[in-house]
């Protein structure tokens, strides 16, 4: 007969590879992959939770920010031609829808003399005084919801710098043949930024969107959904209304400005809900300071890790035997 092959055990074995060795290399490879993902889902959850806001990081972050907003403002090309055609055609685009209405309120409201050199300080210096005065506030009494609401701030000026680039807008007082009334240079408006030396320091044609309506309603809504009095709500409601009188009646916007301003702010709230997961006013009010471990949740009687039973109210209770 045939040549026969004989095939010892330990042959078998040794051609045979061992499903245990491979599987426990397998397992420990998704083990690692599976912590390394655990990890950075921690991470990123770290960087996304509300912590207390840092008094000096804050003044250095907003003084800053508001430094570069300044530079990066006043370093767009201002552009006249292109800003003087771009009213018009804002101005021809009011009237075909028939709400070119800020010539009127702007002469009208310049009559009475007190009440425009009213506007215009209140142009030149409530946007700055109540947007601080808001953040701090929000600094002090709810912490943890100051970096969400400070993050759409930074993200609505951030937007509205870049429109400032891509559409270079005159404001009606600055049109060439039109009725509208510079009332910053017929008033002298001390500290704006559109009078005296002022004027060389910033640009005059950054007009679209505006910030003072960008700024104001986000003061205005975070007043209105955190503020416990209803005074304060009243006011926080009726402050970029305001504002909305105020930049139209001093010709230094048109309404369609106030229309961006809104979509910017839009923007920056929908950034903030991105990143945090949540609207700023759901929020946890009060944060934990770094390094305090917050007590577990026990239900009344449960045994505490001595044995002793920890009510969540009352007295403590006996231990059963």
């Amino acid at each position: 007969m045939g040549e026969s092959l004989v095939t010892t055990q330990e042959d078998r074995t040794a051609a045979t590879p061992s499903p245990v060795a491979d599987g426990t290399e397998a397992s420990g490879s998704t083990k690692a992959i599976t912590l390394t993902r655990m990890r950075a889902h921690v991470s990123l959850r770290s960087l996304r939770s509300p912590r207390r806001p840092r008094l000096w990081f804050e003044i250095l972050l907003i003084a800053v920010s508001y430094w570069l907003y300044s530079l990066v403002r006043n370093a767009v090309p201002e552009q006249k031609a292109a800003a003087l055609r771009n009213a018009n055609r804002i101005w021809s685009l009011e009237h075909s829808v028939g709400l070119a209405f800020e010539e009127a309120v702007n002469q009208a409201v310049n009559s009475v003399t007190w009440l425009i050199v009213s506007m215009n300080y209140y142009y030149a210096t409530l946007h700055f005084v109540v947007t601080i005065g808001v953040l701090i506030w929000l600094f002090r009494s709810h912490p943890g919801r100051y970096a969400a609401t400070r993050l759409i701030l930074f993200a609505t000026t951030a937007v509205a710098l870049l429109g400032y680039y891509v559409f270079p807008l005159a404001p009606p007082r600055l049109m060439n043949g039109g009725g509208f009334i510079d009332t910053v240079l017929l008033h002298q408006t001390w500290g704006s930024m559109a009078s005296g030396n002022f004027k060389h320091m910033s640009n005059q044609y950054a007009a679209m969107p505006s910030m003072h309506i960008g700024w104001s309603l986000w003061c205005g809504l975070t007043i209105c959904a955190l503020a416990t009095a209803p005074w304060a709500k009243i006011l926080g409601a009726l402050y970029p209304v305001a504002t909305l009188v105020v930049i139209v009646a001093t010709a230094n916007h048109f309404w369609l400005d106030a229309v961006g301003g809104a979509a910017c702010l839009a923007l920056g709230i929908a950034l903030s809900y991105a990143w945090y997961g949540s609207l700023p006013h759901r929020l946890p009010q009060q944060v934990r300071s770094p390094g305090t471990a917050r007590a577990p949740h026990r239900p009344p009687g449960a045994r505490t890790p001595a044995g002793g039973a920890a009510p969540a109210d009352g007295p403590p209770q006996p231990t059963e035997p």
